[in-house]
């Protein structure tokens, strides 16, 4: 605080009041797809936290769910691939992206996890699959499952670094609300796709990680302010948030009481988590977009905090 506030002396001039340029968005909302990016955020997030799960169902000897989740995951890598450099426009700009590595870069980094991951998450499902070089197969299911927490959230540290409201005022917890979403859907993917006799670790991670997507979606709504929560609570990214909340609670708590009793209840509650995490990436990605074309979301939390900096207590 500048010596002349510490004496507490009076402005000369009137306080400036932020406005935008004939009502004109105060920042460039990103240009990304909803379809491709959003999907993008949605495919990483299972493919990433799916070779988790399909790590520890080889340790523990569920030979079944181990292959189905390296399957799923080499086919979302892939399609979350194809998202991206459909959204980019041409193949080369993805490759390009690979000619420096830059740690401070969200997207450089994640750009080298991606090239990493995908041939790691394909020499396992192939391994899998045809029984073959079973070593180079545990060695690339334990290198995929050493990548894929961090493939499962990078996108949330992409999305917080930008000065899109909804994203930077929730940069906290963002990465542990996309953790939560990865591991439901990748439990989910497990329960559907898994025998009931090798479905209890899913049952609990299904449960554990539907109580941490209420805990960090409730968390970053409030390190928003009630402003710019509203484009979490309103529009098209509320609804899609409000889905991703009864889906989720839904899957969490199927998976939790039924699905140890008989098939149909657990693929129920596996469609209900897969479905629940992609309105989770869908809606927060709406949101984000909804508060960068609205100039009240940059102007008026911007206005409290200079407010803040000027009131008595602070002199």
């Amino acid at each position: 605080m500048s010596p002349r506030r510490q004496r507490g002396e009076q402005l000369m001039v009137e306080r400036a009041e932020f406005t935008s340029y004939y009502g004109r968005p105060v920042i460039k909302a990103p240009s990304w797809s909803a379809r491709d990016i959003a999907g993008y955020f949605f495919l990483g997030g299972l493919a990433g936290a799916g070779s988790v799960l399909a790590a520890g169902a080889q340790l523990t000897g569920c030979r079944t769910t181990a292959t189905a989740m390296k399957l799923s995951s080499l086919t979302a890598v892939s399609l979350s691939a194809a998202a991206l450099v459909h959204d980019l426009g041409r193949p080369a700009r993805f490759s390009h992206m690979l000619r420096v590595v830059k740690p401070t870069s969200p997207m450089s980094v994640g750009s080298w996890l991606l090239a990493a991951y995908g041939p790691a998450a394909g020499a396992a499902a192939l391994s899998a699959v045809t029984g073959r070089a079973p070593r180079t197969g545990a060695a690339a299911t334990g290198v995929a499952a050493a990548l894929g927490p961090a493939l499962a959230v990078y996108t949330a540290v992409l999305a917080a670094d930008t000065a899109v409201p909804a994203w930077h005022g929730a940069h906290r917890q963002l990465p542990y609300l996309f953790a939560a979403s990865a591991t439901a859907a990748a439990s989910g993917m497990a329960l559907v796709a898994a025998p009931r006799a090798e479905n209890a670790p899913a049952r609990w991670a299904a449960g554990i990680a539907a109580a941490g997507d209420m805990l960090a979606a409730t968390a970053a709504e409030r390190d928003l302010g009630p402003l710019v929560a509203e484009t979490w609570r309103q529009g098209h990214g509320g609804r899609l948030l409000r889905a991703a909340r009864v889906l989720t609670l839904a899957g969490g708590a199927g998976a939790a009481l039924l699905a140890g009793r008989g098939r149909p209840a657990a693929v129920a509650s596996g469609f209900a988590l897969l479905a629940g995490s992609a309105c989770t990436r869908f809606g927060v990605f709406a949101a984000g977009i909804a508060s960068a074309q609205d100039p009240k979301y940059v102007v008026v939390p911007q206005r409290a905090r200079l407010d803040a900096q000027d009131s008595p207590d602070r002199l």
